[in-house]
């Protein structure tokens, strides 16, 4: 499939992702793409971005209201659900509004796709959701559940609703890279939770093309988890500090890297698949499906091996391995 000619709808299309998935669906000549966010200045901004096209229409709104999403989806062939509450610290002091936003949120998008009758639903979910220890994580986990579980009561010709999972995407915005920039650059002190902390990390491009292609792939009720690499947190803090320093005419002795500890609801290391889920997943070569409870199997697709896919039993870039993948992402 393809988006010639369809109308998309991007929940969350004025996010570091949603703005990626906008510019690249719009490659395709779509009939029409709705930028539903509920941020107006960074809507005005993005539309002096993407310039001034009939093809882009933005609405202000809120998931946590239906009638307001409702009406974004009339007419609506394809949609990509990214809107959330994802900052862990606001999450954990605020857990009822993470719960509106998140859970509430999500399941307002899955009645009105129903009640519109759209095609697909595509939901980003996180590596947090795995094992939660953090309300951000918990809330993702049960919004996957109301994504997948979306299928069990629907007809055969009805929305068809998926999932796509995976860890910290490079340089979006309030993500370590651009922090510890500013770290740097204003305090000269870099402060990190645990050098030895290990996380998924992926290109935004990356993150755009999967969910995108997890989209078109999608069957019913499946949680599309991304393949990438494991970054450890103490490798990234020495490339930045050496990177932003020599750019910058700053002595790289001067800056110190100050260890605070995990802060509450953090981990050591992040998981994006149970053992359990691996049992009866599928393996492509960019990721793993977790099938739904209508799909069988998928094309060109292997049985996976049981394991669980966590960042702590993974092999993290060397130190140069990874300066390369930041400088192609023009991060450093």
């Amino acid at each position: 499939m393809d988006f010639r000619g369809k109308k998309i709808l991007v929940i969350g299309g004025t996010g570091t992702i949603g703005k990626s998935i906008v510019k690249s669906v719009m490659k395709e000549n779509p009939r029409v793409i709705k930028i539903f966010s509920r941020d107006e200045y960074k809507q005005h901004l993005l539309r002096h971005e993407l310039g001034n096209t009939k093809k882009l229409h933005f609405i202000i709104g809120d998931i946590r209201d239906y009638d307001s999403i409702f009406a974004a989806m009339q007419d609506i062939d394809y949609v990509f659900h990214l809107a959330a509450m994802k900052h862990v610290d606001s999450c954990e002091h605020n857990p009822y509004e993470a719960v509106m936003t998140n859970i509430n949120g999500t399941n307002n998008v899955i009645r009105a796709a129903i009640s519109q009758k759209v095609k697909k639903v595509v939901f980003t979910s996180s590596d947090k959701a795995i094992s939660p220890t953090n309300t951000y994580g918990a809330t993702k986990l049960i919004a996957e559940s109301l994504i997948s579980s979306a299928e069990y009561g629907k007809s055969s010709k009805q929305t068809i609703f998926a999932s796509v999972r995976f860890g910290n995407v490079m340089g979006s915005r309030g993500s370590v890279i651009p922090l510890f920039k500013e770290q740097i650059l204003v305090n000269k002190k870099i402060t990190v939770t645990d050098k030895n902390m290990t996380r998924f990390m992926l290109s935004l491009s990356q993150a755009t093309d999967l969910t995108i292609k997890a989209l078109k792939e999608a069957k019913g009720g499946e949680v599309f988890v991304l393949k990438m690499p494991v970054i450890k947190l103490g490798d990234l803090a020495n490339i930045l500090i050496e990177e932003t320093c020599e750019t910058y005419g700053i002595k790289s002795e001067e800056i110190s890297i100050e260890v605070i500890g995990l802060r509450p609801g953090e981990k050591s290391f992040e998981e994006l698949m149970t053992y359990d889920e691996s049992q009866k997943s599928w393996e492509l070569q960019d990721m793993y499906i977790i099938p739904g409870t209508r799909v069988e199997s998928y094309i060109d697709a292997t049985k996976c091996n049981p394991g669980t896919y966590s960042s702590m039993s993974q092999e993290p870039l060397s130190v140069n391995e990874l300066r390369v993948l930041l400088k192609k992402e023009d991060l450093i």
